[in-house]
């Protein structure tokens, strides 16, 4: 793969991995609520999907999503439904943001894991994901060559830019906390809420692209 489709591939994807969605807005809100630091967690989880996406494609989910109407509604309804949960979650959120606000105190009881977890599973739950990675890696796919190796290197190009973004978000939630008010940071986390619930009522009405 020459440096040039490389280049394109990483600015490409750099606008579609920094447009505000679902694990935008996890990583500004794990900043808020947990800190830059336990963020990191939730950026590695998004990382993870980012590989289980690409690698997917490489042998041939998304185009099984695309081709399957039951297995792509499955996918979709719990994904809306896991989008929809986090969402409530942070609407009905009591607090978490003062106890970010005492330096070294974790914000309440979720685990690093947890933190990981929520990013993880708001990706690969995401039909969305699947056609978007089925359409948008073949462009940059050399197909006389090796696939394997070329899936590999922009998986790798991908997850970097995804962990720099998210880095960013996580960063500006951090501060966020510290700048504004206990009441104006809650109702930063409750805008991230409803984001999250109106992503999943998205969710939920997209439909397959037919032929």
């Amino acid at each position: 793969m020459d440096i040039v489709t490389l280049a394109a591939f990483a600015a490409v994807s750099f606008v579609g991995i920094a447009t505000p969605g679902p694990t935008v807005l996890l990583a500004l809100t794990n900043g808020s609520r947990h800190g830059l630091r336990r963020a990191i967690a939730g950026m590695i989880g998004a990382v993870l999907s980012d590989f289980v996406l690409i690698g997917a494609v490489a042998v041939g989910l998304g185009a099984l999503l695309a081709a399957s109407e039951f297995w792509f509604s499955m996918l979709k309804w719990a994904g809306a439904a896991y989008l929809a949960f986090l969402g409530i979650m942070l609407l009905r959120s009591r607090g978490g943001i003062d106890a970010a606000l005492q330096a070294g105190a974790p914000a309440g009881a979720a685990s690093t894991f947890s933190i990981g977890l929520k990013s993880f599973m708001v990706a690969a739950t995401n039909p969305k994901g699947y056609l978007f990675f089925s359409a948008f890696l073949p462009q940059f796919i050399d197909p006389t060559q090796p696939q394997a190796g070329q899936y590999a290197l922009l998986a790798l190009v991908f997850a970097a830019l995804d962990f720099v973004i998210m880095f960013g978000y996580a960063f500006f939630g951090s501060q966020a906390v510290r700048f504004l008010k206990s009441s104006g940071t809650l109702w930063l986390e409750r805008a991230c809420g409803g984001a999250l619930l109106a992503l999943a009522g998205s969710l939920a009405f997209y439909r397959r692209a037919t032929v």
